[in-house]
C-alpha cells in the first residue's frame, strides 16, 4: 500500500492506494498554519488512523511546498513559510517510523499525470501548474528530474521570454526579481493584468466567461495571457523537447488553451514541425496527493 499526502497551505490530505493506483481511502484535515509542530502531529495522525482503518501499513511520499535543500536537508522555498528551515523529512522518519520521501508538489502533480494521468506512458512529461503559483516538474521515463540543486522544473521563476519593449522589466516577483513567468501566468496575475489594462477586478472565471459572450476587453486580456503561455512554453520545448505538456491548475480548465497555445508557440520553437503535446490533466486536484503516493515506486 502507497499512502500519499498533500501538505497544502490550508489542507493537508491522505489518500491510499494500492499497487495498481486504485484508492483505497482518502482523508483531509485543516493545516495548522504557522505552527510546525502541530503539522508534524497532524501528518502522523492521518497516517496513523489510515493504517488503522485499512489494517495494513503503507510507504509514505509527500508533498510539499518547497523543496528540500540538498546542503542542509531541511526546507527551502516553501510558500508555507514555517516549513523553511526545517528538517521535515528527518521528524517525519522519526515520528513515522519509516522512511519517508518528500518532493516539490509540482514534482508531485507531474509524476501523476506520467504514472497514470493525461501523459501516461509518454518518455519525457512536463507538469505545469498554474494557479495561484506557477510550478512545473519534469518526469523522464517514468522517473522524475530532481537535479543536484533540487529546483529541476522550477519554470516559474524564469523571465518571461521574448519580452516586448512594454513588458520591461515586468512585475516584481516575491523571489526578488523581476518578470518572473509566475508574475505573468498565473492566476492572480492574469487577474491583476486585466485589472491594469481596464480598471476592472475580475476573477479568472470571470475573465474567461465574458470572453465567450463577446467582451471585447476579456478577450484581449485572454489572448496576452495565450501569447505569452505560448512563450513560455516554447522556451521549454527548445530546452527539453518533451513529448507532453501536461496543464494543472485552475487555469487548466480553459479549453481554449490547448488550441490556441500550441498555434501559438510555433512562431518561437527552433523547428519546422512540434509534436509535442498539450494536453488537460486527468486527476485534476487529486493529482499532487496521488503523486506523492507514486514517489514509493520500484
Amino acid at each position: 500500500m502507497r499512502l500519499g499526502i498533500d501538505l497544502g497551505g490550508t489542507k493537508i490530505e491522505i489518500i491510499a492506494i494500492d499497487e495498481a493506483g486504485r484508492e483505497q481511502l482518502r482523508r483531509r484535515v485543516p493545516t495548522p498554519q504557522g505552527d510546525y509542530a502541530a503539522t508534524l502531529q497532524a501528518i502522523h495522525e492521518l497516517v496513523r488512523a489510515a493504517e488503522a482503518e485499512l489494517g495494513a501499513c503503507g510507504r509514505v511520499g509527500i508533498g510539499t511546498p518547497g523543496a528540500l535543500s540538498r546542503a542542509t536537508g531541511r526546507m527551502k522555498n516553501a510558500n508555507s513559510v514555517w516549513l523553511n528551515g526545517q528538517p521535515l523529512k528527518e521528524d517525519l522518519e522519526r515520528l513515522l517510523a519509516r522512511p519517508v520521501r518528500i518532493e516539490n508538489d509540482a514534482n508531485c502533480f507531474a509524476l501523476s499525470e506520467a504514472t497514470d494521468g493525461a501523459a501516461a506512458g509518454a518518455p519525457v512529461v512536463f507538469g505545469v501548474i498554474l494557479g495561484t503559483g506557477t510550478g512545473a516538474g519534469i518526469v523522464v521515463h517514468g522517473r522524475l528530474l530532481t537535479g543536484p540543486n533540487a529546483i529541476a522544473g522550477e519554470w516559474g521563476h524564469n523571465p518571461l521570454p521574448w519580452p516586448t519593449a512594454d513588458e520591461l522589466p515586468g512585475p516584481a516577483c516575491y523571489c526578488g526579481k523581476r518578470g518572473c513567468l509566475e508574475t505573468w501566468l498565473s492566476g492572480p496575475a492574469l487577474s491583476r493584468l486585466h485589472a491594469q489594462r481596464t480598471g476592472e477586478s475580475l476573477r479568472v472565471e470571470e475573465i474567461a466567461a465574458r470572453a465567450l459572450q463577446g467582451d471585447a476587453a476579456c478577450e484581449e486580456s485572454l489572448a496576452q495571457y495565450e501569447d505569452r503561455l505560448a512563450r513560455g512554453l516554447a522556451h521549454v520545448i527548445n530546452v527539453l523537447d518533451p513529448d507532453v505538456i501536461v496543464l494543472g491548475g485552475g487555469l487548466s480548465h480553459l479549453d481554449r488553451l490547448y488550441t490556441n497555445v500550441p498555434r501559438l508557440w510555433q512562431a518561437h520553437v527552433f523547428s519546422d514541425r512540434v509534436d509535442t503535446r498539450l494536453v488537460k490533466n486527468r486527476h485534476g486536484d487529486s493529482s499532487g496527493v496521488r503523486g506523492a503516493a507514486w514517489l514509493w515506486q520500484p
